[in-house]
């Protein structure tokens, strides 16, 4: 039986396990890995592979690496390879109508959210900040345009209540992998009837930046924690503290009566840990770093250093 020729277009982690899942299936012949081309990372800023380059190079597998693979080079590489199908997921570049031409069976993406939900650069981060008790994947037709192609299939979980950003990805990277498996047989042998997305049911976000983190405090407790777990690894929630940032890594939302203003300290202690007064409710600080020191739990800080309650979080002054 003849292999189908598949091209892997990927990029971070959240790619690897379905890179592993195509390349360990008897069914399929990797032809090509597609990457995005080393980036400058660690103190030493020296060039480092991603993650899909790594996991293609451990297994062989002929990486390719364009900054644009929209350009004529790129458009080229694809055409020898002469794929049956590509797979693609968080590759990071857009794919123009010609090179989705190119595969005889289209592309197919593993997209991390429950279309047409969260469709954007960063669905899984959104979909925790906006409050969400359910994520998912989504397999996926691409077309032209930035996650609107036709629905294959999807699978959803629940979303663990202190569950960061970080912590998803991983879930939905083995999830997306599994349901890609299940999914791909199918849809090659036409077994799949692929499903429009509701425009009217779709939203995109837009892509993180840094100023994303700052805290604002008239905001709910239960909305904060959302930002703060959302925001977690990167680019990190954040807060003015003793003239530097405090930066928070878990948070949630509890019940505390005060009458104090948003931002302040209302409890502290290695006992009672480190509560803040919100626009509504109070937020308990879990896992945090203080300015010039290290990631820790907010009791293991307050057992060393003191926080004195009233202190305004967030404030310049």
């Amino acid at each position: 039986m003849n292999k189908y020729r598949i091209v892997f277009m990927g990029t971070p982690a959240f790619a690897v396990p379905s890179l592993r899942a195509l390349a360990e299936d008897g069914r399929y012949e990797l032809v090509g890995v597609f990457t995005q081309p080393d980036r400058p990372a660690g103190r030493g800023n020296r060039l480092t592979a991603c993650p899909v380059k790594q996991c293609a190079l451990e297994r062989g597998l002929p990486v390719y690496q364009f900054e644009r693979i929209r350009r004529p080079e790129g458009v080229e590489q694809l055409k020898s390879l002469a794929p049956d199908v590509v797979v693609t997921a968080a590759f990071g570049q857009i794919l123009t109508q010609e090179l989705l031409d190119i595969p005889v069976h289209g592309t197919v993406n593993v997209h991390a959210s429950l279309l047409p939900r969260y469709r954007g650069a960063a669905p899984i981060n959104w979909c925790i900040m906006l409050g969400e008790t359910e994520a998912g994947v989504t397999i996926m037709r691409t077309d032209a345009g930035i996650d609107t192609g036709d629905m294959l299939r999807s699978a959803s979980t629940p979303i663990g209540e202190l569950e960061t950003a970080g912590a998803l990805t991983e879930r939905l990277s083995e999830l997306g992998a599994r349901l890609l498996a299940e999914t791909l047989p199918d849809y090659l042998a036409g077994r799949i009837t692929p499903v429009p997305q509701d425009p009217e049911q779709a939203s995109y976000q837009p892509m993180l930046e840094k100023t994303m983190g700052e805290i604002d405090w008239t905001q709910s407790a239960r909305a904060i924690a959302c930002r703060v777990r959302g925001l977690n690894p990167w680019p990190c929630a954040y807060t003015d503290f003793e003239g530097g940032r405090l930066k928070l890594y878990l948070a949630r939302a509890v019940d505390a009566a005060s009458d104090a203003p948003a931002g302040a300290v209302i409890a502290s202690g290695p006992k009672e840990g480190l509560v803040v007064r919100c626009g509504e409710g109070a937020l308990e600080i879990l896992e945090m770093q203080a300015p010039g020191g290290k990631r820790m739990t907010a009791k293991a800080y307050l057992a060393g250093k003191r926080i004195e309650v009233g202190t305004i979080l967030g404030s310049r002054e």
